[in-house]
């Protein structure tokens, strides 16, 4: 049996980066949990930095992966990382900067998940899961070798799936938007070498609109190297009863149908260009009791395997998490994948039921139009730093538990690794998220909503040396302690639109969320003086 990659961890040892800190890092320890024992980790830095205050085109002085021999249980994992650390603390490796990976593999089958939620309150936290059986999808990198920076291996047997982390061995945030300079801060700290070392984060919808408050912890973007990490495989979960108080929406009803109006009348006139806009909705749920993000996040993975679940969370503050269907690219080294995803409708509670609506969908001229401006805003857009493209399929149905849509899937051949910035930076905003053209819809958009997406219908997903994935951050909330959760949904605006029809849609598209709820109903009756509360 394949050893599971739990316990490996990411050390920032001796000085992070020179220019970023001039005194040495000390360590401390936490206590973490596997299952229900009780466990010491070794000695995390107590000292993170902030990876956007340094020269980014200065190298660091070493980033390696070093690699044990499997053992069979978490707990003798937790002994020899901290053995190891013991040792490199009496002798110091002989360099100024980088990053230092420790790998104990484990012949246990853990969850990932589970691993993150035992951690209880080490922060900051980390989620990302790949779609498996996927082209382009995430692969296992098997790290046995003998100078243990590993070699990518294709069995789908060894398929890595999910990935988690704690504590921060260096981080990068900042309230301007996401930069060349910023991706190469990150890049640095990154190594082909070193698969496994990967940098998780997300960048702002919108980076040119005002952070409101329950994303500050966000900045423009975020990412981080975690100090610790897993690499297990995905179980299902059964859901929480969590009990919804209140629930609003942002905009109500009667304003969506305004804004809808709107749109259309952009659209249809003869002075604008506008042809689609994406309007999204907030849903300020407040429950009863604190949503566990985790145990949220949990549940949504028995959604199907054709979506990708994540989560960030910088602090104690929020969490943003989602599972969400929409590639934005898969990078392997030169090849590039990318996906077109538009058009919704249910899924049906039979087959033949299931298949006629699949039909409907594929002969809507509506969604054909839709779904054709994304398709080939995103093949112009790889066009541009590929060598050659390829789509295929052209147009079919994905389909997933609650919901199908209509599908194109694109690869390219790029000229350079550079230019994965290029294509980080021009597919965002596709289609599917802001509208055509782009700065006309976000024009509208930033006019339009009146709440902040931060995060939401951004990127969301890994940076590592050769390889890299991002998904589009959608299907996704904002869980705030006390506060209940923002869950987000957007839909798209174009030529023969109805209001009605789109905020259905909408009640769909958050239905993987709402189903982890129930309405809690209070009756208050007078009784002999007294009130009572009945639920």
């Amino acid at each position: 049996m394949a050893a599971t990659k739990l316990g490996s961890c990411n050390m920032g040892l001796r000085l992070i980066d020179r220019e970023l800190s001039k005194s040495a890092i000390s360590t401390r320890r936490h206590s973490l949990h596997f299952s229900t024992q009780r466990l010491q980790p070794p000695p995390l830095c107590s000292l993170s930095m902030n990876g956007c205050g340094a020269d980014p085109t200065s190298p660091v002085g070493k980033v390696e992966t070093r690699t044990f021999p499997a053992v069979s249980s978490p707990a003798l994992a937790m002994d020899r990382l901290s053995s190891a650390v013991s040792d490199m603390k009496s002798d110091p490796p002989l360099f100024d900067s980088g990053i230092i990976r420790l790998e104990v593999p484990i012949q246990q089958q853990i969850e990932a998940i589970d691993w993150l939620h035992a951690q209880k309150k080490l922060l900051p936290r980390c989620f990302f899961s790949g779609r498996s059986g996927a082209v382009g999808s995430d692969q296992f990198i098997d790290s046995s070798n003998a100078n243990g920076n590993g070699s990518s291996r294709s069995s789908s047997a060894l398929r890595l799936v999910s990935v988690a982390g704690v504590g921060s061995a260096v981080y990068f945030r900042h309230s301007r938007p996401f930069s060349i300079d910023d991706w190469r801060s990150i890049k640095r700290f990154l190594s082909t070498k070193c698969p496994l070392i990967r940098a998780y984060g997300a960048i702002r919808f919108d980076a040119r609109t005002s952070i409101s408050p329950e994303w500050k912890g966000f900045g423009s973007f975020y990412f981080v190297i975690p100090q610790v990490s897993s690499f297990i495989r995905r179980l299902p979960k059964e859901a929480p009863n969590t009990f919804i108080l209140s629930s609003n929406y942002i905009p109500n009803r009667m304003s969506w149908d305004d804004s809808v109006r709107r749109a259309l009348q952009m659209i249809k006139s003869n002075n604008s260009p506008l042809i689609k806009v994406v309007l999204a909705r907030s849903n300020r749920v407040v429950t009863a009791t604190d949503i566990d993000p985790l145990m949220w996040l949990a549940c949504l993975q028995v959604e199907g395997t054709n979506s990708y679940q994540f989560c960030l969370q910088p602090s104690d503050d929020a969490a943003f998490i989602g599972n969400t269907p929409e590639q934005l690219f898969h990078r392997n080294r030169h090849a590039i994948f990318s996906e077109a995803l538009a058009g919704t409708r249910p899924r049906g509670a039979s087959e033949a039921l299931d298949l006629q609506i699949e039909l409907d969908l594929l002969s809507s001229f509506k969604d054909h139009h839709e779904f054709s401006i994304v398709r080939e805003c995103i093949r112009r857009k790889l066009e541009a730093v590929c060598i050659r493209v390829l789509v295929e399929p052209t147009k079919a149905i994905r389909k997933l538990s609650r919901i199908q849509h209509l599908y194109a899937q694109l690869r390219g051949t790029l000229r350079s690794e550079d230019d994965e910035f290029e294509i980080l930076s021009s597919l965002h905003p596709t289609p599917a998220v802001s509208g055509f053209p782009t700065e006309e819809a976000r024009i509208l958009i930033a006019e339009t909503e009146t709440f902040d997406r931060g995060m939401y219908a951004g990127p969301v997903g890994w940076l590592g040396g050769a390889e890299s994935e991002f998904a589009v951050g959608i299907r996704s909330a904002l869980v705030e302690t006390g506060l209940g959760a923002l869950i987000y949904a957007g839909t798209g605006i174009v030529e023969g639109s109805n209001s009605s029809s789109e905020w259905e849609e909408l009640e769909l598209k958050i239905s993987q969320f709402t189903k982890l709820t129930k309405v809690q109903m209070h009756l208050l009756m007078s009784r002999k003086g007294d009130a009572t509360i009945i639920s």
